[in-house]
């Protein structure tokens, strides 16, 4: 039980050290996401001031993983040159060591200082800020307080006969040491994690210096296959950077491998500390890959490209075009996403039902097919969205956020069910005109042709109120809903009078022209439905359509 309760303190202290880690990175990207990533698209001029901003912005996120991914997806989009997003890598790789260096220092008494700053932070507030703040306290003090835990948690394992000879079985096999190093942190997509890990081993004297030194190369080269591994569906141009990266720290680590023994004597005249060696090999590591790539950052985009080359572009109009992955960690920049999305659903919604009327009218059945075609581009769409709004809310929503999140997808789903309608209802209705070869009169498609376009501006109208929150226009899009009700009662009224008539045209089409209308009132009232939260917010609704008692009386008599 001895035995099994060191594992368990030693496993407790690490997951304490990941799960600190990860409070500073969402903390910080909460906080500070949006003005980052500005930072990271002004410092890309030249490969100098590139290097600089990787190097500033991610010695305060502490992850390269979260900024590879961040500047895998400028590059993907084409915001920045491969280039320019392989020396901010670079950059990145020297500025992850920042917190390691620091946290290599005997900081134990200042952890809950900073947890319970934090915390108190966190609770008085109510705005966004410096509730993130406050997160970035509390999880800068719980990785002091891991690393004091563990440090106490691995002294029973010095005494411990099957870990040393499992450490001892690793002392001259230095390539397989990398190796261990490398999955461990693709594992955990930490590389800070893993070295504070092999800090506190060393400083305990469970390994030797050299294995120290090997595993701390497998950190490194694991915390570029992360970022590599985490875009293995995304474009071809985002998978070239954290490739790039990938490259040139295997390159490193391997040339350095060979040379341990003479690089332990280096850093030990540097500083003899067997706790800080890890550390500061991590720091020289970096530097020398920056020292060496950063004159051939064009050379390695070129070999990038030939490893990658481009592949030949397919347009599929159900792929997602705004739903950035690498904001997740911002809701409000992931809502923003999402909204811009939405809206481009929203244009392919409009663009089906304003199609529709040319199928009704033409008997074509080829327009029929089209609408059939983009009507599944649109539930392929509108699940993309569905799938990352989930993922959104796995983040802890503020109250605006949290209305705005069930606001769109709402209207997501109110859109994808005019779709639905267009698709399986309406176009139904036009392959049934075209199969028995019917016509409406000239009458009875003038008045649907009136229908259709009030409806379709009402989607325009819809799209600007979901965009704007405009009361003026919410109030504007409900009142059209209730003059839309009148429009059908006259378009009815006029084709029962052409009913009576006898009008061979307007008696084959009756439950096709009646049915489309039907329709196309379900169609608004789901584009009406984006108003009534604007308006209720507002205090513009009533309670209920109903007259009270003693109006209803009143009228009667």
């Amino acid at each position: 039980m001895h035995g099994v309760e060191t594992i368990l303190n030693v496993l407790g202290s690490v997951t304490l050290l990941l799960w600190g880690v990860r409070m500073v990175r969402t903390g910080l990207t909460r906080a500070f996401g949006a003005a980052l990533r500005r930072a990271i698209a002004a410092c890309s001029r030249n490969r100098v001031t590139a290097f600089i901003g990787g190097f500033a912005v991610t010695g305060l996120l502490q992850s390269s993983t979260a900024t590879a991914l961040l500047v895998s997806s400028f590059a993907g989009r084409g915001l920045i040159p491969l280039s320019i997003a392989f020396a901010i890598m670079l950059g990145a790789d020297i500025g992850t060591t920042v917190a390691a260096q620091v946290l290599s220092f005997d900081l134990g008494w200042v952890s809950p200082l900073l947890i319970g700053a934090g915390v108190i932070t966190f609770l008085s507030s109510e705005s966004d800020k410096p509730r993130h703040l406050g997160r970035v306290g509390i999880g800068l003090g719980l990785m002091l307080l891991s690393l004091k835990l563990l440090a106490a948690a691995t002294l029973p394992l010095r005494s411990a006969p099957a870990f040393m000879a499992l450490l001892q079985g690793l002392q001259d096999e230095y390539v397989i040491a990398a190796v261990v190093g490398t999955l461990a942190t693709w594992f955990v997509h930490s590389s800070l994690s893993i070295v504070l890990l092999i800090m506190s081993f060393a400083g305990s004297g469970l390994i030797e210096p050299k294995l120290a030194l090997a595993l701390v190369i497998g950190a490194n080269i694991g915390g570029a296959l992360a970022p590599y591994m985490a875009q293995s569906g995304a474009d071809v141009a985002a998978r070239r950077v954290p490739l790039a990266n990938l490259m040139t720290r295997a390159i490193v680590g391997v040339a350095l491998l060979p040379f341990l023994g003479p690089v332990v004597g280096w850093l030990s005249m540097i500083d003899p500390s067997t706790t800080r060696l890890p550390v500061n090999f991590h720091t020289a590591f970096n530097v020398v890959a920056a020292l060496v790539f950063l004159p051939l950052v064009d050379v390695v985009a070129w070999v990038c490209r030939r490893l990658l080359p481009d592949r030949p572009v397919t347009d599929d109009p159900g792929k997602p075009r705004h739903l950035d992955p690498n904001v997740l960690d911002s809701p409000a920049e992931a809502l923003g996403c999402a909204l811009r999305e939405t809206l481009n659903l929203g244009d392919k919604v409009a663009d089906m039902l304003r199609q529709t009327i040319d199928a009704l009218e033409r008997n074509d059945p080829r327009i029929v097919k089209a609408i059939e075609a983009e009507d599944d581009a649109v539930d392929r769409l509108y699940e993309a969205i569905k799938l990352y709004l989930v993922q959104t809310s796995r983040n802890e929503l503020g109250e605006e956020d949290g209305k705005r999140y069930v606001e769109i997808l709402t209207f997501t789903t109110n859109l994808e069910h005019i779709g639905d309608i267009i698709d399986k209802n309406l176009m139904e209705l036009a392959t049934k005109k075209i199969r028995n070869r019917y016509a409406f009169s000239a009458e009875g498609m003038a008045e649907l042709r009136d229908f259709h376009a009030r409806v379709l501006e009402n989607l325009r109208l819809a799209l600007n109120v979901f965009t704007t929150r405009d009361i003026a226009l919410a109030r504007r899009l409900v009142g059209e809903k209730a003059s839309l009700r009148e429009a059908e009662a006259r378009t009815a009224d006029s084709h029962f009078a052409r009913l009576r008539q006898g009008r061979t045209e307007s008696i084959e089409t009756s439950s096709i022209h009646m049915d489309v209308i039907r329709d196309l009132k379900r169609i608004n009232g789901h584009i009406a439905s984006v108003a009534y939260p604007i308006l209720e917010a507002a205090g513009e609704l009533a309670d209920t359509r109903l007259r009270p008692t003693g109006d209803a009386t009143t009228a009667e008599a």
